[in-house]
């Protein structure tokens, strides 16, 4: 029975045998939040999503205020217009707050789709740029800053990135 267990114990050690090693591959991390956010090229894809942002959101505060003043309109007619006929008006009100309801639901998407399409060109643009800066500083793996819980500040290249970008 102790031969068994000297034996289990021995392949224990043997199969769980803790080993250090170490890495030579040169590792760094970017954030790429701050990139879009201050180089010139970010700035511009951030501008066009919020130019096109605000242009739907006039679009609809000008639509909401002609159904607000249609229902307004509604309300003062109430005790004037006979039972059908202010039930068709509240029909047509109900109709035009629902066409209302399909056009923001397209300009979201519309607004998503624009996103999608302006970073995608953006990373495009910016991805052959951090591949040769990796391949000047010999770094093997680039990780995004939120995905990092802690590192060296000297590991940090975002600012050589924005730096490069911006001439």
């Amino acid at each position: 029975m102790q031969s068994y267990i000297k034996i289990l114990l021995l392949l224990f050690i043997f199969f769980f045998k803790i080993s250090v090693t170490y890495s030579a591959e040169n590792v760094a991390f970017i954030d790429m939040e701050f990139i879009i956010k201050n180089s010139n090229m970010g700035k511009l894809v951030l501008n066009k999503i919020k130019n096109k942002n605000n242009e739907n959101l006039e679009k609809l505060k000008q639509r909401e205020s002609e159904l607000k003043k249609k229902e307004d309109s509604i309300k003062s007619k109430k005790n004037i217009l006979s039972k059908k006929e202010l039930d068709k008006e509240i029909i047509e009100l109900n109709k035009l707050l629902n066409k209302l309801r399909e056009e923001k639901n397209t300009m979201v998407t519309d607004i998503n789709s624009v996103k999608e399409t302006e970073f995608n060109n953006f990373y495009k643009e910016v991805n052959p740029i951090i591949q040769s800066y990796m391949e000047e500083n010999n770094i093997e793996i680039l990780l995004d800053r939120k995905n990092i819980f802690i590192g060296k500040s000297n590991s940090n290249i975002t600012e050589n990135i924005l730096k490069i970008l911006n001439k």
